[in-house]
């Protein structure tokens, strides 16, 4: 087999498993390079304990040289195996020059009309289930959701009521859930508590693997090699051109060359990638002439806050349905926008056990039998200082937060509504954390928590100034393409991944046209070999 492919897609999450999916019926020759092996399906996939085990844990390093663990999932199909399946879309003045407490997110080269189509495109794709119209914040659609939005469960479905009593706006929370609530006995989706944050045993999770790599894998013209760590990519000597791909297959260091290279390991990796294929021609690192690689990180301003009732239990094990934009935009008398809130994953009596000292005078039981458990965003602005360097091997992630206080602001927001409406959250005015028959447990999350990772290679008009073009190929390198998160001008306040997979599907059609492919998908075959990897190709 010649080691010479059409494309070469470094990466299988969000972006990459998506973008090979669109290019996949082409007919060209395929490689794909995935760092980790098929994610097991294993009694761990639902257990809290052991579902920990799929979670990297490679070290980076603080700008101090302390350690940190942003605990990437490396499997095919990349975080999107653990994401929570929560696929928003950015709103439309997202996209726009727009005034925060922090500063200034900047204006997009592109706009929502632009990245529309494909958003729709995209909510087919990974099932997403959701109802348009019912969010006051919420960008047009050209066609509704494409399938129903999940119900709530009893408890669930009385706070959403309670809300628009009160005259809040709670709305269907969009999720890549493949689900069929009309006939539950042919649902993959079961409703089980194990879904934010595990792997799904029954694939039935729309995570990239499932939705857009394996249904393309039967396909002769796609090789697929796992357990490929790319280290390294060579370019020609007038750097124009990426000609050597090498990674680390299995311990063995081998070299692939393409026509076109696209770079899809997450925005961190991505830009270290980048930083570490510095050569004569780009002392600072690939593509980058601007000295952008690596800046602009951000992960937004995240946190969880858990509100406990003992006078109404709360049995719902999946109770990720309902999500909440009234103070986006911010609210009276606060003119800075605020951001999301969503329900998250149920807490599980498993995941309190060993610290019952931290929520006395509750007990464990209590918590896991009455929470109701939120997950609050707000947007971190683009800051060059926050980026990601390398050293050698070391990956160095330098990042101050910004934008704290709106968070501040909707953490103590939603702690009063919750109080009031009788779910928790209740302050005393010595500010116990606690009360007889309420309390709350908030958690902000730590500064090594990347799960929203974008920015470092953003895109843009002029070369100066940005790393990607408005096709997120490198303004340096002709065949270099980058498709993650990477790409992001602003962050947003809600959860990038749908943005990703829509950007990814735009990418792809300009790959589409670049590579004068035809589009007929090829007739399937049977699983295949790989000589480079000597690893089985699976179809399903």
């Amino acid at each position: 087999m010649s080691d010479h492919y059409d494309v070469i897609i470094i990466g299988t999450g969000a972006g990459g498993g998506t973008l090979l999916n669109r290019i996949a019926p082409s007919g060209k020759r395929i490689l794909v390079l995935e760092r980790g092996p098929f994610l097991l399906r294993e009694k761990d996939n639902w257990s809290y304990h052991g579902s920990f085990k799929y979670y990297s844990s490679e070290a980076m390093y603080n700008k101090d040289g302390g350690e940190i663990y942003p605990g990437f999932c490396y499997y095919v199909g990349g975080n999107t195996k653990v994401y929570g399946a929560a696929l928003f879309r950015l709103r439309e003045r997202d996209f726009e020059k727009f005034q925060h407490r922090d500063g200034i997110s900047p204006e997009w080269p592109l706009k929502y009309r632009d990245f529309e189509p494909y958003y729709t495109e995209a909510e087919k794709m990974y099932q997403v289930h959701g109802k348009a119209g019912e969010d006051p914040t919420e960008p047009w659609h050209s066609g509704p959701y494409p399938f129903p939005p999940i119900s709530h469960e009893p408890r669930i479905k009385e706070v959403f009521e309670v809300l628009t009593a009160r005259g809040l706006r709670p709305y269907p929370a969009p999720m890549g859930i493949r689900i069929n609530e009309a006939l539950m006995h042919l649902s993959p989706c079961i409703r089980c508590d194990t879904c934010d944050g595990y792997p799904c045993m029954v694939h039935a999770k729309s995570d990239s693997e499932v939705s857009a790599v394996r249904p393309v894998m039967q396909q002769p013209n796609i090789t697929l090699v796992t357990e490929a760590k790319v280290v390294r990519l060579h370019t020609n000597a007038s750097g124009r051109e990426v000609t050597g791909v090498v990674a680390d297959v299995k311990g063995e260091l081998k070299m692939f060359s393409g026509d076109v290279v696209v770079v899809s390991c997450g925005a961190v990796n991505s830009a270290a990638l980048l930083l570490r294929s510095g050569n004569d021609k780009y002392p600072n690192g690939l593509a980058n002439s601007s000295d952008q690689v690596g800046r602009n990180l951000m992960k937004h301003v995240l946190g969880s806050l858990v509100g406990v009732s003992t006078v109404k239990p709360n049995p719902s094990k999946f109770q990720k349905t309902m999500a909440i934009n009234d103070f986006y935009w911010g609210e009276p008398g606060y003119d800075f926008p605020m951001g999301n809130i969503q329900l998250m994953g149920k807490t599980v009596l498993e995941g309190l056990k060993g610290h019952e000292d931290k929520y006395a005078p509750l007990t464990i039981q209590q918590v896991a039998d009455s929470s109701i458990d939120w997950w609050l965003t707000t947007e971190d602005l683009p800051a060059p200082n926050n980026r990601v360097t390398v050293d050698a091997e070391r990956i160095i992630i330098d990042y101050t937060e910004n934008n704290s206080e709106p968070f501040e602001r909707l953490v103590n927001r939603w702690k009063g509504i919750l109080g009031q409406i009788g779910c928790g959250c209740h302050i005393l005015p010595q500010k116990s954390y606690f009360s007889p028959k309420s309390g709350y447990f908030s958690t902000k999350m730590p500064m090594q928590s990347l799960g929203h990772q974008t920015g470092t290679c953003k895109f843009g008009d002029d070369p100066k100034t940005s790393v990607l073009d408005l096709n997120c190929r490198a303004h340096d390198v002709d065949n270099l393409y980058v498709v993650d998160g990477s790409f992001f001008i602003s962050s947003g306040a809600v959860n990038p991944t749908l943005t990703i997979i829509a950007n990814a599907l735009r990418v792809g059609d300009h790959l589409l046209e670049r590579l004068g492919a035809k589009t007929e998908a090829s007739a399937p075959t049977e699983p295949r070999f790989s000589r480079a990897s000597e690893e089985l190709i699976l179809a399903k």
